[in-house]
């Protein structure tokens, strides 16, 4: 156990990391993420309010969807990423725990017209792995029904809960937002079925990192653009036109020219991994081109991985690269993301 974001969290369960890894890849791993920042938005348009604050398109959500977007800054940095929900009534967003304090004052002080209630009332689980939908469906059948990205609230057994088809390992699942008083019973009934093991935040960022997903804190923070983190994707073709977000005219910028850094895949050539805040240096010249943001060794690939941010011109995959490690220049080589393909249910 380990003090993370102002809770103590598990980093592993006696089987260790590598297991608990390999066995959300095979079956299904409980995560406990309740120190995350469930938050439910109301208002005469709070899908509207909230475009003054993020460059995604919220507006367009269809009740029963789910869009991840980002608060931006006036430099177009990004104060936190996170999911919002459209529901019949509201909108429901989940915030990261290191951010969420932040995440709540920046919304109270700038949402217009919306009512902004922080649901402590409720833990958060998420359930991931190809046997997560196996599981759930003994609970309620309506779960395979679900594609990726969809939420609806639901009764699973004697339990209500909003549930999505969602998650942040690269593999099929659920995240779960539960009454606190019927959680702990609900995650050991979880528990109990013979697919599923709990899982800690040692194998919980080993799994986001093959998936080639950003972390907050690590591949973005406020110095850090949507562009640069390769984000392009979550703003729609209305929002790129109209703006209307903070940082707006410098993203506007970036998806015309380009941004001067990118984030990239890098695969390390040996065996040594490279970890957080390893420079990136020019294979021929030495120069320093960028930095590693993530890194580690990936189980499921069974080969040191990592993502950082590297000078434009030497973002393509493919590009030969060196890390210093441990004051040596090993060679490496950028590649695309993701390290495994993403198994998400369409």
């Amino acid at each position: 156990m380990v003090p993370f974001a102002g809770y103590d969290m598990p980093v592993q369960y006696p089987t260790g990391i590598l297991t608990e890894h390999k066995h959300t890849r095979a079956s299904a791993g409980l995560f406990d993420v309740s120190h995350m920042g469930q938050v439910k938005l109301t208002g005469a348009d709070p899908a509207k309010a909230l475009e003054t604050l993020v460059p995604g398109d919220i507006q367009a959500l269809d009740v029963g969807k789910m869009r991840y977007t980002v608060f931006t800054n006036d430099q177009a940095g990004i104060l936190d990423d996170f999911m919002v929900n459209k529901r019949d009534r509201d909108l429901f967003v989940v915030f990261n725990a290191g951010c969420k304090d932040n995440d709540l004052a920046h919304a109270r002080a700038n949402l217009k017209g919306v009512e902004i209630d922080y649901l402590e009332s409720h833990a958060l689980l998420a359930l991931q792995g190809p046997a997560a939908v196996a599981v759930l469906a003994r609970l309620n059948s309506v779960v395979q029904a679900m594609s990726f990205g969809m939420g609806a609230t639901l009764a699973l057994g004697k339990y209500e809960a909003f549930v999505t088809r969602s998650g942040y390992t690269g593999e099929d699942g659920f995240e779960i937002s539960v009454a606190n008083d019927q959680a702990e019973e609900f995650a050991r009934w979880l528990l109990s079925q013979p697919e599923v093991k709990p899982i800690g935040l040692g194998a919980r960022d080993s799994l986001r990192l093959e998936a080639g997903l950003a972390l907050y804190g690590h591949e973005l923070d406020p110095t850090t653009t949507p562009i640069e983190a390769g984000l392009n994707w979550t703003i729609s073709k209305r929002r790129r036109e109209e703006g209307g977000f903070p940082g707006a005219a410098i993203v506007q910028q970036q998806l015309k020219d380009g941004p001067a850094r990118k984030l990239t895949g890098i695969q390390p050539e040996g065996r040594a991994p490279a970890r957080e805040g390893t420079e990136i240096l020019n294979s021929e010249t030495g120069e320093r081109i960028g930095v590693v943001t993530s890194g580690g060794f990936g189980p499921s690939v069974d080969a040191p991985i990592a993502i950082g941010y590297v000078a434009t011109q030497y973002a393509a995959p493919d590009t030969p690269l060196s890390l210093m490690v441990r004051g040596k220049a090993l060679p490496a080589r950028t590649c695309k993301l993701p390290f495994i393909a993403k198994r998400y249910a369409k």
